[in-house]
């Protein structure tokens, strides 16, 4: 059996939808770098799925490069997401399990990025968000308006359930 390794590890059914994703918290200057499009009325954090053949930390390095033109490094693995959702977008009338693992990244000092990121809904923003300010928002994963102000120095495993 041949395998693509250039496809993300993403299961989808008539009625189900489940994807390894791995994901990036970068903050620098109390600011958070979180992504957005033209399509969706929400931040989310810069990341993506997990290819196969991929570990989870050499996909979040490739996503947060592909997505910002910079390349960060891994701190520290820092949340296992267990999400649980009805699909919008691409998933719509999809009931969605996705397992992401968050890891934080060691700032650079600055906010200089060189992003030219597409995604499936078009051109993707890279947008600095201060720490105080994302309750102010829709913010994916939710977790973050609360656990990232007073982030545990172990990793921590977060479920969620929409449904």
């Amino acid at each position: 059996m041949e395998t693509d390794y250039n496809k993300d590890c993403c299961i989808a059914t008539d009625k189900n939808w489940f994807r390894y994703r791995a994901a990036a918290i970068i903050i620098e200057n109390n600011c958070i770098l979180l992504a957005s499009n033209d399509v969706s009325d929400y931040y989310y954090s810069v990341g993506g799925g997990v290819h196969f053949g991929e570990t989870a930390e050499e996909a979040v390095v490739r996503e947060v490069l592909e997505e910002t033109g910079i390349q960060y490094e891994i701190d520290r693995l820092a949340f296992i997401h267990e999400n649980f959702f009805h699909g919008n977008g691409s998933t719509e009338g999809l009931i969605c399990h996705e397992i992401a693992l968050y890891f934080l990244m060691r700032p650079k000092g600055n906010q200089k990025l060189n992003s030219n990121s597409m995604c499936a809904e078009g051109k993707e923003y890279m947008n600095w968000i201060p720490l105080q300010d994302m309750k102010d928002h829709i913010v994916y994963p939710t977790f973050f308006a609360e656990k990232l102000n007073h982030m545990s120095k172990h990793t921590e495993h977060i479920v969620t359930k929409e449904f």
